[in-house]
């Protein structure tokens, strides 16, 4: 038997997650997205939120994500290093410059820039989904999912039905909480599984 506790225990329910459609405009998720990434105490965010957004259709199924990297080279498309994006946000920049003229024209160029790129869609730069995981999965499985895809977050499904998301976060703190616990500590079985390879496979991920 596992050790981990089962994903739907640990899961945050779909409702609770950071959601867009597909037809959303960046500039609507981004102060969403802000609200729910900072945790403000004491004055400072504590980045204890969700850095990443599941893209839903009108039938409110599963077609994307999105992540703070993401959103960041659709606002600035030069940072991606396209000979073809960075033509077109210099011509953005001449453009912006113009109409402002020329006090502070570097940074009014970039701001102009950034409204006009942030009137997009989600539709138009969304994210495949790399990697699901079935509420009955247990933790040491959601891992290996979240290293095989490099990715951060897994949707959480029962069936055919998206029920929530589990973040490389939860994960942690599961695993933390564990060796927390009276009587639990370091041990050659702490990753134990039935899954076959499960072992191997999970310390390759985690570069062991």
């Amino acid at each position: 038997m596992s050790t981990f506790e089962k994903i739907g225990e640990i899961m945050i329910p779909l409702n609770n997650a950071a959601i867009a459609t597909v037809d959303t405009r960046l500039k609507e998720i981004i102060p969403a997205l802000r609200r729910l990434y900072c945790e403000v105490k004491g004055g400072k965010c504590t980045e204890a939120g969700f850095r990443t957004i599941l893209v839903l259709d009108e039938n409110r199924h599963l077609v994307g994500i999105l992540d703070c990297q993401s959103i960041i080279r659709v606002l600035i498309p030069e940072i991606s290093g396209n000979f073809s994006d960075k033509l077109h946000a210099l011509w953005d920049s001449l453009g912006a410059v113009s109409r402002f003229g020329p006090f502070d024209e570097a940074t009014l160029g970039l701001k102009a820039r950034i409204a006009k790129n942030a009137e997009k869609r989600v539709r138009d730069f969304m994210l495949k989904i790399r990697g699901t995981i079935s509420a009955d999965a247990d933790v040491l499985e959601a891992l290996m999912v979240l290293c095989q895809n490099n990715v951060s977050i897994l949707p959480v499904y029962e069936g055919d039905q998206l029920v929530g998301v589990v973040r490389d976060s939860d994960l942690f703190l599961n695993i933390a909480e564990m060796l927390e616990k009276p009587g639990i500590g370091y041990s050659r079985n702490l990753f134990a599984s039935s899954m076959p390879e499960a072992n191997w496979s999970l310390r390759e991920c985690l570069g062991r």
